[in-house]
């Protein structure tokens, strides 16, 4: 890959701080209280779940435009749920990326969009057979 861009960011924990090399994020971490901690601050998956949002309706995007499809009025929900995993006792992830799309997408057209956005994303494609991403057009 020829690098056109590189993110960095540096934690020191899930009950720590997130904060990026330009200094644009600068966030306190915390458990979610379902895990036991004290919701004080984001954590790891919801920072997950909007970078994929994100990525995801931007790659729905340019396969709109390339099929002539209207999406300038999409909205894409990612809900990044973590969760023991039951082959070896850590934990996992598993996606679900919902699209809000104009009426004249919804049915198979609109699925069939998904499914070119999720082929082209680079969140899918480095998710893809490492976790389950489900696909949905609400």
């Amino acid at each position: 890959m020829d690098a056109l861009y590189t993110a960095v960011a540096t934690a020191n924990g899930r009950e720590g701080r997130a904060v990026s090399s330009d200094g644009r994020i600068d966030l306190p971490l915390g458990f979610p209280k379902a895990m036991g901690g004290n919701d004080q601050g984001t954590n790891p998956e919801q920072l997950f779940a909007a970078g994929y949002a994100a990525c995801f309706a931007s790659a729905l995007g340019l396969v709109a435009r390339q099929e002539k499809a209207d999406v300038s009025e999409v909205s894409i929900t990612a809900e990044v749920s973590i969760g023991k995993d039951a082959t070896d006792g850590g934990f996992s992830l598993a996606v679900v990326l919902r699209a809000e799309l104009p009426d004249h997408l919804e049915g198979e057209a609109g699925q069939a969009l998904l499914e070119k956005a999720h082929a082209t994303c680079p969140y899918s494609k480095a998710t893809r057979g490492n976790i389950p991403v489900e696909l949905v057009v609400e």
